[in-house]
């Protein structure tokens, strides 16, 4: 994985979509709200097993800001305030490949929890 890495990072004009090309052809369209609802941070991660939480209301989110992180990663600033993700290359490749599944896991989180993408509350 290591030999992989961006050769594009493309933010649509609604700011809603993330376009990643990696240098050996592989192209993603992540959305906005997978990218923050799978953020990397500690805020949505935890710091250890067990503590991730699940963040609802977020299916309207947008993409505010992208800032390199040296040479292995993009820290994504979205519009209800959240920063502190920093996605690894690896970690987008990730998204991309298993996004789908992925997302599928945090909508059964969400049912589970009774809560919803549409309605903001403190994420659990």
């Amino acid at each position: 994985m290591s030999d992989l890495w961006p050769t594009e990072l493309r933010v649509s004009k609604d700011r809603q979509r993330l376009v990643v090309t990696f240098n050996d052809g592989a192209s993603f369209d992540l959305s906005a709200e997978l990218l923050r609802v799978l953020s990397p941070s500690a805020e949505v991660q935890g710091h250890g097993p067990g503590q991730k939480v699940t963040v609802p209301g977020k299916r309207n989110v947008a993409i505010i800001s992208m800032t390199p992180t040296g040479n292995y990663a993009v820290r994504i600033g979205f519009d209800d305030m959240h920063d502190t993700g920093i996605y690894t290359w690896a970690y987008l490749r990730e998204l991309g490949e298993k996004g789908a599944e992925l997302f599928a896991a945090y909508e059964r989180e969400l049912a589970e929890k009774g809560m919803s993408r549409d309605r903001s509350e403190r994420p659990r």
